[in-house]
């Protein structure tokens, strides 16, 4: 294959554990996005992350151990059934990054920590690739937020171009990243609160299905203001940035707290919920990018038209648009990212940006590598 592009995959499940996201990717003399799918968990391993996700944090130490090699298991066969389905072999992969699952990410302890399952020795093994995994926990160790690591990427895919541009990842927990408008000046970014993890999780107990599609169930309730006002005032919405959170806070029990046994409606709960997101985003963007040129969304949250349209109109006159209009494809801008930090670890260098958003005490090279069969 002389002169074809130096291949890297890079694997991620979010914070929704709707599936893992696969990225084959090149980097060099630009990204270039070669193939990508998303590859379903089994229902009842779905069920086991989001019940310790969303739980009380306890767990039996065989269950966890089960876990840690089971989703390693699922997210080798996911990489190993995108090289198949496109005709590459996995030595023309020269490096493979997994984030693994997050079970908990807890940046604001005494004791901070940030917990991914998915063993990276299984998933080397089981494909023969170089793995690199494990990218959180050298930024936490110096000080940093261990998240979110997109911001970095979002700069070097959309460079500077002399006016400045908001990022805004709607996964289960949104995130934004400000692009300055000049290479010379820090990036921005930070988590700005939950994005579907919610609105997924009220959708699955009063629709019984896995997400609101196009946000049809938050579109015919009513914005109940008491319920916003209270979810509002939770304090991690008026810390400043660096912050970074997940489904450890923003889970089913918050939400019923702030419920507080008042009977609402539950469609009148998902358009609060909606509006919530809305809410965090557009006061973080307005705070922190108000020059802004514009706001482009990736993460699954781009498909829930109910969430676009009230976005577009929170923020006007500034235009928001999916990551498509500038070629980069939203669904899989988070797995693309974990394939180019296993190239910077493989090439030794520190990850670009990242101590700046997540207030590390400087740059480090993140990630352990874990050797082919």
């Amino acid at each position: 294959m002389a002169g074809a592009p130096e291949l890297y995959l890079g694997l991620i499940s979010g914070t929704s554990a709707d599936g893992i996201d696969v990225a084959l990717a090149s980097f060099a003399p630009s990204p270039q996005l070669h193939a990508s799918a998303t590859c379903a968990y089994p229902e009842h391993l779905r069920q086991r992350i989001l019940a310790l996700a969303q739980g009380d944090g306890r767990i039996e130490l065989d269950e966890l151990g089960a876990l840690d090699v089971e989703i390693a298991r699922v997210f080798a066969a996911a990489a190993l059934r995108v090289l198949a389905d496109h005709g590459v072999a996995a030595a023309q992969v020269r490096a493979l990054g997994s984030h693994g699952q997050t079970v908990r990410h807890r940046p604001g302890t005494a004791t901070p920590y940030t917990l991914q399952l998915g063993d990276p020795n299984i998933i080397a093994e089981a494909t023969g690739i170089v793995t690199v995994a494990d990218f959180r926990r050298r930024d936490m160790a110096a000080g940093g937020q261990g998240a979110p690591l997109a911001p970095a990427f979002h700069a070097a895919m959309l460079g500077s171009d002399g006016a400045a541009h908001v990022v805004l990842n709607l996964g289960g927990i949104a995130n934004i990243t400000v692009l300055p408008e000049t290479a010379a000046e820090p990036i921005l970014g930070f988590d700005t609160g939950p994005a579907s993890c919610l609105l997924d999780a009220w959708a699955q107990r009063h629709l019984g299905v896995g997400y609101d599609a196009d946000g049809k169930f938050a579109a015919s309730g009513r914005i109940d203001p008491a319920l916003l006002a209270r979810m509002l005032a939770d304090p991690y919405f008026h810390a400043p940035p660096p912050k970074s959170t997940g489904r450890e806070i923003f889970h089913l029990r918050w939400l019923q707290q702030h419920l507080d046994a008042r009977e609402i409606v539950p469609a009148d709960v998902q358009a609060t919920l909606l509006e919530l997101t809305v809410r965090t985003v557009a006061d973080a963007v307005r705070a922190n990018a108000p020059r802004a040129r514009d706001v482009l969304v990736c993460g699954g949250g781009v498909h829930n038209v109910a969430l676009m349209q009230a976005l577009s109109s929170a923020l006007a006159p500034m235009p928001v648009h999916s990551s498509a209009v500038r070629g980069i494809d939203p669904d899989f801008v988070e797995a693309m990212l974990f394939a180019w930090l296993a190239r910077e670890r493989m090439l030794g260098h520190p990850a670009p940006g990242v101590s700046s958003v997540t207030g590390a005490r400087g740059p480090r090279v993140l990630g352990a590598i874990y050797f082919g069969a």
